[in-house]
């Protein structure tokens, strides 16, 4: 996946148009001759054009729909941060196991947010009330922000935001590598920058619609060249065959990029592969040829918050993996900071 995404149909909400960034994302989509269409609520976007589930599916994801966020009440984004921002929701990606596959059920289309200016305020009074302790927004909980902000620049206004602020800091996440944009924006070291990376054989076989490992290191070093506090999620672990060289190969690949100057502050965040009884029913109908393995069989039950049981890796296996990326992350980033493993 080398291009920015650009969506086949763009949805506006009703008022997006009164806001700034909703007349400039009209006057976009119409220069590049973008289908446009008018909706009382995303509520309403149903019935997505295709002969099968799959098709349905990658239609939607194609769809963007240009909105206002009424909730300005936060969620809580533990362990990454106190608070997930939401900009957008929805992601251009085909990861066969994202945990959006269920959260968004019927809705995979990509929503943007243009009141961003009332979003803004809203964090700023998290800010207040949590003050003087400092305040960590996750800007991408619910979508891959920065596989959309070439368009929107929302992300590049909030890393400017937080930048200006003394007590508040930005944390996201992504799988692109469309970050030139992002480069020169004044974000005072109060933004961490986070790379999804993986061993090959997960990127090339789960990762259908995001950029390769190659482009995301590439795109890590630009960013850490640009003063940013860089992390990365190592997500989800996979154990497969050669698993262990694969992601000996993918450390050994990102300390080749880095520069020596900015590896006193790096942050690692290590997450293996799970799966629900009802993640894996809405796997196996978007990705029907899918090669990952979600055999109840032979994991073991983690119950999580709200009683919703996840399927991970027995206890071995675990300890091996820890094990063997701890080394790694040890070996080649001897003064990371590891964050959890999950």
């Amino acid at each position: 996946m080398n291009k920015p995404f650009v969506p086949q149909l763009v949805y506006f909400e009703p008022k997006a148009l009164d806001y700034p960034l909703g007349k400039e994302l009209k006057e976009k989509f119409e220069a590049l001759g973008i289908e446009i269409r008018y909706t009382t609520s995303h509520n309403q976007i149903r019935n997505f054009p295709g002969d099968n589930d799959l098709q349905k599916y990658r239609i939607a994801k194609s769809i963007l729909v240009v909105g206002i966020r009424k909730t300005l009440k936060f969620d809580t984004s533990k362990p990454s941060a106190e608070y997930a921002i939401p900009l957008a929701t929805g992601c251009m990606g085909h990861c066969h196991y994202c945990y959006l596959q269920t959260t968004m059920g019927s809705k995979p289309y990509i929503r943007t947010y243009v009141n961003v200016e009332e979003i803004f305020e809203a964090a700023d009074r998290y800010i207040e009330e949590r003050a003087p302790e400092i305040t960590r927004f996750e800007a991408a909980c619910t979508s891959d922000i920065v596989g959309l902000d070439h368009l929107t620049h929302s992300l590049k206004k909030a890393i400017e935001h937080f930048g200006e602020t003394e007590l508040g800091r930005l944390r996201f996440v992504t799988k692109f590598h469309h970050v030139d944009h992002l480069l020169d924006a004044k974000h005072n070291g109060h933004t961490r920058f986070r790379f999804s990376i993986n061993a090959d054989y997960v990127i090339k076989n789960f990762e259908p619609g995001t950029s390769s490992l190659a482009q995301r290191i590439e795109a890590a070093g630009k960013v850490a060249r640009a003063g940013y506090p860089l992390g990365f999620i190592v997500a989800p672990i996979y154990l497969h065959d050669g698993w262990q060289d694969g992601y000996y190969h993918m450390f050994e690949r990102l300390d080749a990029e880095l520069p020596q100057d900015v590896r006193e502050d790096i942050t690692f965040e290590f997450i293996q592969h799970r799966f629900t009884k009802a993640a894996k029913n809405v796997i196996n109908k978007n990705y029907p040829k899918t090669k990952l393995k979600l055999d109840e069989s032979v994991r073991r039950v983690k119950w999580g918050k709200y009683g919703i049981s996840k399927y991970i890796y027995q206890k071995n296996e675990e300890d091996e993996m820890k094990e063997k990326l701890y080394s790694y992350m040890e070996k080649f980033f001897p003064n990371a900071k590891l964050e959890y493993f999950t």
